[in-house]
């Protein structure tokens, strides 16, 4: 049904690239939260108040917050697709996360609510009136709910969307809630334990609480920043080198400013006797098509390399035997030297991934030790890159 209604709905919706489709695929998923989910408050509440379950009641405050979830997400998805302005250069993409952040916070407070609710039903205990009606209606819950799970799934992952993705958990934590709820009612009834309905309350109360703060870790990598998929930077990689001339590729840095909104530089390796204005050619056209391929605004820096001179050649693969001895993961780049009778000097730039620069061993000394003990004359000079992939 939602492939119907976004091909209703939706003009050109195959281009998701286009922030135009993005936010008509935003707004399509929070109009349908808010209306479903105004739905389903209603009744639940409706049938907590019969009942005199405050499992039920919790639930359906729970679908109330998920309702002012789906109205930040369709403003989310409104604000994000605004133009960069002069204040907003790089656009509002991350609007989205922060409308993303603001659902978690919601979802939170309102958990901790519910559970403050639930402590005093386990307090005082009263049995739960849930007749197979009630069960019916519920169940019919379970079964929107399920749909809301899939349909925010399906335009969450169609436009990379982080608000969608994080309504699409909080559709399922709701069907596992729901459940417990119908379930609780059942065991109450039929061993007559009433203060079965405030634990579970407590349980659905926790799970919100969890949604919530999932949501916001989530969110928070997202706005402080995460490294590129490894199938990205694969895929600039291999585009990067496949322009003529080309001989590496290093330093490749994403900066993401929303979904649609990212910016990249990396630095390609060219031979020092290139023609400039050829290799200037080729590396521009790369960018080009870098950017309509993927997305990603993207800008190359050009890094001459000696290529025909043996001896520089011979010394830079020592380099990489020692590196690679001491963790395969390391590379080296921007690689000169200057050769003397008594002393070599090896310069050079060192990839090196985080978890080595956290640890208490100095990569950098312990590489020049090593590469002393090949040839006493060499002095490294290393410059320590991090790695951003």
């Amino acid at each position: 049904m939602i492939k119907f209604l976004v091909k209703s709905f939706i003009a050109d919706y195959e281009n998701t690239s286009s922030p135009d489709v993005r936010e008509r695929y935003g707004v399509l998923g929070g109009g349908l939260g808010i209306i479903c989910n105004i739905l389903l408050f209603a009744v639940k509440l409706l049938i907590g108040a019969v009942s005199g379950s405050i499992a039920i009641v919790s639930d359906s405050f729970n679908n109330l917050s998920d309702c002012g979830s789906s109205l930040v997400a369709l403003f989310g998805a409104k604000l994000s697709n605004r133009r960069p302005d002069s204040e907003h250069p790089f656009g509002h993409g991350r609007s989205e996360y922060v409308a993303s952040l603001i659902v978690a916070f919601i979802t939170v407070i309102l958990g901790f609510e519910l559970l403050k609710g639930s402590f005093g039903k386990i307090a005082e205990p009263s049995m739960v009136m849930l007749s197979p009606l009630m069960a019916a209606v519920l169940i019919v819950s379970v079964l929107v709910k399920v749909w809301m799970y899939s349909y925010n799934t399906y335009l969450g992952k169609k436009i990379n969307s982080s608000v969608l993705m994080a309504t699409a958990k909080d559709s399922l934590s709701d069907v596992v809630a729901t459940l417990a709820i119908v379930i609780a009612s059942v065991l109450a009834k039929t061993f007559e334990l009433p203060v079965v309905d405030g634990i579970i309350g407590l349980i659905v109360s926790l799970l919100i609480i969890r949604t919530g703060v999932g949501v916001a870790m989530d969110t928070i990598g997202l706005l402080l920043g995460k490294p590129p998929e490894k199938e990205m930077v694969m895929k600039i990689n291999e585009m990067v080198l496949s322009g003529e001339g080309i001989c590496g590729v290093h330093d490749l840095v994403v900066h993401d400013y929303g979904p649609g909104r990212a910016f990249a530089s990396v630095h390609a390796e060219v031979p020092d006797n290139y023609d400039i204005v050829r290799i200037h050619e080729i590396i521009d056209a790369l960018e080009h098509k870098i950017t309509e391929e993927t997305g990603i605004h993207m800008v190359i820096h050009m890094d001459p390399v000696a290529v025909d001179c043996e001896r520089t050649n011979e010394i830079k693969a020592q380099i990489i035997a020692v590196i690679k001895g001491y963790d395969e993961r390391l590379n080296i780049h921007d690689f000169r030297m200057t050769d003397g009778e008594n002393r070599i000097n090896l310069i050079f730039d060192l990839e090196t991934p985080q978890d080595l620069l956290d640890g208490k061993t100095d990569v950098a000394a312990d590489i020049s030790a090593l590469l002393a003990e090949v040839d006493s004359r060499y002095k490294a000079v290393i410059n320590v890159d991090r790695i951003y992939e």
